[in-house]
């Protein structure tokens, strides 16, 4: 009787753990499930701000370049050798200075044969023109000379001046040619390259031409190049002031007025040129040097800003996300110009609507949100 006692002791004992066991566990797994609902069940708390339109006036820094207000390469007209260099690299000239002469001997022999038709031919003119004068004279008293004689000696003036004018043009041809042989700075300006030396061979064609003899560029006045991307080009226009500096005088600040807009767009870069003329009497400034621009951006129409943490861009598209009844909704957006931590942004928005500050992909279109806090901009 005692053993069957203490072994109904141990099975009671061993029940009454597999119980408490279970109604643990029970527990445990219905409070588990509570949580999950309840995190499921409660949507995201965001900050959200009224959509407002202003007028927004920003700054654009911009890369350019300094080139050349004029610049031209210099070639040879004719095939000859070079006689005499009168500048080099560096070497300040004016407007009609002596750069360059040459000299071609077939050239010489040319003019001295053109010139030798010439006269002939002016002497025969001469003879031709003095016979129909004088037959001209006789034919005033009636029976002395024929019209056919008048006639045949008129054509034959006429023929030989003819001849003087073609002879002339030969031989202006010529002296023309062998004037290519100078050649002479078509504007004020700084040599800064040269490609030939005393006795080299040059000419339009073949070997010798591959190079210029020289390039000039005027660098007192420079243009200050700016290529302006496609979305900011209508907020251009001509006579706006702006500011640049470039890497070698960091310290300096230099100022210029947008002087001309090409018009077009550029078909590979997509965007448009404009171009500033730049005081440079001092020579500060090399043509080639890249400059940081400054370009201002005027406000002209109200448009909505947004901060720049309620604009979402994903790998597919850029977006606003917009809450209408507790909703939350994905807006596309065009993104404009930027201030700060503020920027301009275009898409199916009105005046109040309701945005997420703080916006990312983690708020899915659709989704439900809540408990809202109202920050003012």
């Amino acid at each position: 009787m005692h053993l069957i006692k203490n072994k109904c002791l141990q099975v009671r004992f061993i029940l009454c753990t597999i119980l408490v066991a279970g109604c643990v566990g029970g527990c445990s797994t219905s409070a588990n499930k509570a949580a999950e609902e309840k995190t499921v069940a409660d949507p995201p708390a965001v900050e959200i701000f009224a959509a407002k339109k202003e007028k927004l006036a920003s700054l654009m820094r911009i890369p350019g370049e300094l080139i050349a207000y004029q610049e031209v390469d210099l070639y040879a007209k004719v095939n000859s050798f070079v006689k005499k260099l009168y500048v080099d690299v560096g070497s300040e000239v004016s407007t009609g200075q002596l750069l360059i002469t040459m000299e071609a001997p077939e050239l010489d022999a040319q003019a001295d044969a053109a010139a030798s038709r010439l006269k002939s031919q002016e002497a025969i003119y001469i003879a031709s023109k003095a016979n129909y004068d004088r037959l001209y004279e006789t034919s005033l008293t009636p029976g002395t000379v024929s019209q056919n004689d008048i006639d045949q000696a008129q054509q034959k003036k006429n023929s030989d001046s003819a001849q003087l004018e073609a002879a002339k043009s030969a031989y202006k041809e010529i002296i023309d040619t062998k004037n290519y042989l100078e050649i002479r700075a078509p504007f004020s300006g700084v040599i800064s390259s040269r490609n030939v030396n005393a006795g080299a061979y040059v000419g339009p064609a073949g070997k010798g031409s591959e190079n210029p003899l020289f390039t000039l560029q005027q660098q007192k006045k420079l243009r200050l190049v700016v290529s302006v991307p496609e979305a900011y080009t209508s907020y251009l226009n001509n006579k706006v002031n702006i500011g640049f500096t470039v890497n070698a005088l960091p310290e300096s600040k230099f100022s210029a007025t947008v002087a001309r807009l090409a018009g077009a767009l550029d078909d590979k870069l997509r965007a448009e040129r404009i171009e500033m003329d730049v005081n440079n009497e001092d020579k500060k400034l090399l043509p080639g040097m890249v400059a940081e621009v400054s370009l201002p951006l005027p406000a002209m129409d109200s448009s909505f800003v947004v901060p720049k943490t309620a604009l979402v861009n994903s790998t597919e598209k850029l977006f606003v996300v917009k809450i209408t009844d507790g909703k939350a909704k994905w807006v596309d957006v065009k993104k404009g110009r930027e201030k700060d931590d503020r920027v301009e942004v275009f898409g199916d928005l009105s005046q109040g609507d309701s945005l997420v500050l703080k916006a990312s992909e983690e708020i899915r279109n659709g989704s439900s949100v809540s408990k809202l806090t109202i920050v003012k901009q």
